[in-house]
C-alpha cells in the first residue's frame, strides 16, 4: 500500500479514502514525513515559512451549545465574576490593543450568546473597518453565524452578505471539529452534522470570502472519520476553491466535560502524522499551517519537515485553550528564530497568504540569536494521573509562592 501512495502522490494523483486511512494508520512516519515535505516542496517556496501577527480575543463566553470538549463557555444562567459579553466599544478596545502590539488579524470568536441582538455583529466589522483599516477583521465561527440567522431571520448567505458588505473578507475554520456525524453527536450534538459547518463555508465562499479549514481531533474519531474529515473538505475545495489553509490540533481535555472520556492526550508523534498526511490527501490546498501554540514550539518546528509551509500566529491573546489549563506564549522574534532554527527563512504574512515581509534567513541565527528572549513553554495539560508534586521536586517556588499545576 505505501509503495502504491508514494508513487501516485509523486505522480500527482488523488488518494482514496483507503489510502488515507493507511496514512493515518500504517503509513512509516519518517517516510511519510518526507513524502509530505516533497509535496510541500512543489506548492510553496521550499526556502520560506510564512506566520502572521494576529491575537484571538473574544466578545462573550455566553453559550448554549454546551460543547463536550470546551472548557471556556459559561451557561447563559451563569451568574458568576468569570462572564461576561462585551459591546461594540468593548470589541473595539480589544481592537485598539492588537493595533498597539501591530497586529495584522483579529481572529475575534465568541460563544452563542442568543441576548445578542443581530445589529451588534455588522456593527463591530462596521467599526473594526472604519478605526483599523490596516487590521482584518477575520471574524466569526461557522456556529455563530447560525447564531446570527437565528436572530436576524436571514438565511446564511444573507448574513454572510450583511458582513461582506460591512468590510469581512476572510472567516475563521472554528466549529469544524471532526466533520463526521458519529463524532458530533457524540461531541457538539448541538451545532448540527457536517453540512452545518459545510454549508456556511460554501456560501462564504459564494460571497467572495476566504476561509480556513481546521481539525481538532484527538478525542473520540477513528482514522477513517479524519479522513471523512478531509474527503468533505477536499471535495469543498475543488468545488469552491475558497479555502487558504488547512489547520489541525490535538484537543486539550483539562476542564472540559469529556475529560475523563478521553484518557490518551494526542501527542507530537499523532500530531505529526495528522499533519502529514493532511499534507498529501488535501491535494487542493496550497497552505498547511504547523501549531507551535497548541503543539509546543519544539513539536511546530519539526513539523515544518511534515509539510507545512505557516508557523501560524503569534496569538497575543488566546482564552479557549488557555480555560483547560494549556498556556503557550511568544514573540515575533522568537518566532522568527524558531523558523531559522528549522533551517527556513521567515516571512511575515496578512489572512490571505500575501507576504507582507520577508526577514533575513538563517545566516542571521549567528547574530541575532543571543538578542532574543525565549518563553518557557508550559504547555499541555498533565495527565490525570499526574502527580501534584514528583519525588525530589521543590514544593514551592523560589519566591516561596505555590506551585501551580494545571489540571
Amino acid at each position: 500500500m505505501w509503495s502504491t501512495i508514494e508513487k501516485k502522490v509523486l505522480a500527482g494523483e488523488r488518494l482514496t479514502t483507503e489510502e488515507g486511512v493507511h496514512l493515518l494508520a500504517e503509513a512509516p512516519l519518517l517516510e511519510l514525513g518526507d513524502l509530505a515535505r516533497q509535496v510541500r516542496e512543489r506548492r510553496t517556496d521550499p526556502k520560506v515559512v510564512t506566520y502572521v501577527i494576529d491575537t484571538n480575543p473574544n466578545y462573550t463566553n455566553v453559550c448554549t451549545v454546551d460543547c463536550h470538549f470546551c472548557a471556556f463557555y459559561r451557561k447563559p444562567n451563569y451568574v458568576g465574576p468569570d462572564v461576561y459579553t462585551h459591546d461594540v466599544e468593548g470589541v473595539m478596545a480589544m481592537m485598539e490593543r492588537a493595533d498597539k502590539v501591530g497586529a495584522t488579524t483579529v481572529l475575534l470568536q465568541g460563544g452563542l450568546n442568543p441576548e445578542i441582538p443581530w445589529e451588534f455583529y455588522p456593527a463591530i466589522v462596521r467599526e473594526a473597518r472604519r478605526r483599523y483599516p490596516h487590521i482584518t477583521p477575520h471574524f466569526f465561527s461557522a456556529p455563530e453565524i447560525h447564531q446570527m440567522v437565528e436572530v436576524s431571520g436571514l438565511g446564511i448567505e444573507g448574513v454572510l452578505r450583511a458582513l461582506y458588505e460591512a468590510g469581512q473578507r476572510t472567516l475563521p475554520g472554528g466549529g469544524a471539529e471532526i466533520l463526521a456525524k458519529r463524532v458530533r453527536k457524540r461531541i457538539s450534538i448541538k451545532k448540527g452534522g457536517p453540512e452545518a459547518w459545510l454549508d456556511v463555508h460554501r456560501a462564504a465562499h459564494r460571497v467572495g470570502m476566504r476561509s480556513t479549514a481546521t481539525m481538532m481531533y484527538g478525542h473520540v474519531e477513528t482514522h477513517a472519520e479524519i479522513v471523512e474529515h478531509f474527503d468533505y473538505i477536499r471535495s469543498l475545495q475543488d468545488e469552491t476553491r475558497g479555502f487558504t489553509a488547512f489547520v489541525p490540533w490535538s484537543y486539550k481535555r483539562g476542564n472540559t466535560p469529556m475529560e475523563s472520556k478521553v484518557r490518551h492526550v494526542a501527542g507530537a508523534s499523532a500530531y505529526l502524522r495528522v499533519l502529514a498526511a493532511s499534507r498529501i490527501y488535501l491535494d487542493n490546498f496550497d497552505h498547511v499551517q504547523a501549531s507551535w501554540f497548541s503543539e509546543g514550539k519544539k513539536t511546530g518546528q519539526i513539523a515544518l519537515h511534515f509539510g507545512a509551509d505557516d508557523f501560524g500566529g503569534t496569538l497575543f491573546e488566546e482564552n479557549v485553550h488557555l480555560a483547560t489549563g494549556h498556556v503557550n506564549k511568544t514573540t515575533i522574534a522568537e518566532i522568527e528564530t524558531l523558523i531559522r532554527e528549522s533551517g527556513f527563512t521567515p516571512a511575515q504574512r496578512d489572512t490571505e497568504y500575501h507576504i507582507l515581509r520577508t526577514a533575513e534567513g538563517p545566516e542571521a541565527l549567528g547574530r541575532l540569536g543571543d538578542e532574543v528572549p525565549l518563553f518557557v513553554e508550559s504547555l499541555r495539560e498533565l495527565p490525570a494521573e499526574y502527580p501534584d508534586a514528583l519525588e525530589g521536586e521543590e514544593p514551592r517556588s523560589a519566591d516561596g509562592a505555590p506551585l501551580v499545576m494545571p489540571r
